[in-house]
Order: structure tokens, then sequence, then C-alpha cells
């Protein structure tokens, strides 16, 4: 009986992803999608090459001028009608909130024992500065959320593109 913990990424196919690394999503806007969570985010250049050399969450401090520029970004692209960006900077956000929450939870980020069938880890175990750092990115992804002009622009995009 398959163990009903295995992460998912160990059955990924690439192939069936919709998103690729050889697309420039700039030039092609229209070959993006919306997708679930943070989908695709660390693949959509130019945006993953733009967002992701601002994406640190080792502390507190560090996680507030990550999160303040990449929501400097997200509006940047707000501002020039790039819905892309702004998805993308969004999920930048909510990405630095999902994995400093997966470190303040688990000791090292670590949450399956490959060891060991893959059994999840004890919870509980991680750092107290880096609950700080998913709090201040967790407030920067809810606000870019909600952000009405993102909010109609996302509804348009995944009405027409998915």
């Amino acid at each position: 009986m398959p163990n009903s913990t295995k992460p998912s990424y160990l059955d990924f196919d690439a192939s069936n992803y919709p998103w690729k690394a050889d697309i420039d999503y700039r030039k092609h806007p229209e070959r993006y999608q919306v997708g679930k969570g943070e989908q695709g985010v660390l693949i959509c250049e130019p945006y993953k090459s733009e967002i992701g050399q601002h994406w640190r969450f080792r502390t507190p401090e560090i996680a507030s001028k990550s999160s303040q520029t990449i929501m400097a970004m997200f509006l940047r692209y707000l501002g020039e009608g790039d819905f892309v960006g702004a998805d993308i900077a969004r999920k930048y956000l909510q990405m630095g909130y999902t994995r400093a929450r997966r470190y303040a939870n688990y000791k090292g980020g670590r949450k399956y024992d490959k060891e060991n069938n893959y059994d999840l880890l004890q919870r509980g175990t991680g750092s107290e500065q880096k609950a700080q750092a998913a709090k201040i990115f967790y407030e920067s992804y809810k606000k870019a959320e909600a952000d009405p002009v993102y909010a109609q622009m996302k509804k348009d995009w995944k009405g027409t593109r998915g």
C-alpha cells in the first residue's frame, strides 16, 4: 500500500506542467496561466530572475526588506498593466509565507523523512524567527491578494486564459 504522506513532487511530470522554462512570459504573456497557489513561480522568466533575487526570509529583518521590495515590484507591475509580473510577485510573497512557515514548523525546513518511506517528521521543531518572517510575508501576500486592481486583472485573466 502506498504511503499517503509521500510528497507529490516525487511523481512530478514536467511534460504535463503548463509552465515552461523556455518561454519568455513577458514576450508571450498569453501563454501564462494563473494556476493554483505558487505554481509556476520558479519557472516563469524573466520574472523569476527579477523577483527571485530579492526573495529572502532568514530573519524577520531580512523578510521585512524582502517582502517590501517584492511588494513594490508587485505594485510596479500592476501600474504597468503587467498582470503576469504582478501575479508572479504575489506568488513570491505567498511562497515567502509558506516556506518560512515550513522552517518554523520543521527543523531545517524538512517535512518528510526520505530515509523512512517519507513519513512526516516531528512538527514544532523549527525556528521562532522563521515564524516571525512568515507573518511578515503573510501580511504582504494578503495585501497583494486583496488589491482591487490585481483582483480585477486576475478575474479577467482567468476568465479568458485560465
